[in-house]
């Protein structure tokens, strides 16, 4: 009983700790994009368990949606204000989250990029072009998806997924199969039901 109430307690007091940097994103107050992202690599740079709260509180004050259970570790920066992350979301190590809609209970590993979308550049007469709002599309991760260490993300993957490590996902993935490699492509699917009960080496070989 005692644990749940002190992380409540904790993640109140995180609120109202950032609830000051979070006023000064909030639309209507100049150039909020450009504050929101100073905040982001503020927070980004506390370390710990404390630095996860502020973080998390951070983003709950000013990300479209993002729930009171997420972990987003030291070095990750959610870099768009629309993104929304969704309950029991794990957000690794330097990992950098741009348009995305993350479905609960999805892990993002360490390093993962999550962009928005594919076209944030195209060729000019003068080169490629810069960014701009225009150009960005929102990817959908779905529910209990495992993204790997270093993954790029620029199309929607699907609920029971996993995305092998250094993958590069450039178009959209169906639910509950494996992919690898650059560019992305199948590998198996992804058992998402408990093996039956049997001896151990049954039980292990239904292990991914």
């Amino acid at each position: 009983m005692m644990r749940p109430l002190l992380v409540r307690l904790l993640n109140g007091l995180s609120l109202i700790a950032t609830s000051g940097a979070a006023a000064t994103c909030w639309p209507g107050r100049g150039r909020s994009d450009l504050v929101y992202l100073f905040w982001t690599h503020v927070f980004a740079s506390l370390p710990g368990y404390p630095g996860m709260l502020l973080r998390r509180a951070f983003y709950r004050w000013t990300l479209q949606r993002c729930a009171g259970d997420v972990t987003i570790e030291f070095g990750a920066i959610v870099t768009q204000r629309r993104a929304a992350l969704g309950p029991g979301v794990y957000v690794g190590p330097y990992a950098l989250v741009g348009w995305a809609d993350i479905g609960a209970h999805t892990l993002v590993g360490s390093r993962a990029s999550l962009l928005s979308g594919g076209n944030q550049h195209q060729w000019s007469p003068d080169g490629w072009t810069p960014t701009v709002p225009t150009s960005l599309a929102q990817i959908v991760i779905g529910s209990r998806t495992w993204i790997g260490e270093g993954a790029i993300l620029m199309a929607d993957v699907g609920s029971d997924c996993m995305v092998a490590a250094g993958a590069v996902v450039s178009a959209g993935v169906p639910d509950g199969v494996m992919v690898a490699g650059n560019p992305a492509r199948f590998v198996r699917r992804v058992a998402t039901e408990a093996p039956e009960c049997g001896n151990d080496e049954q039980q292990a070989a239904a292990i991914p």
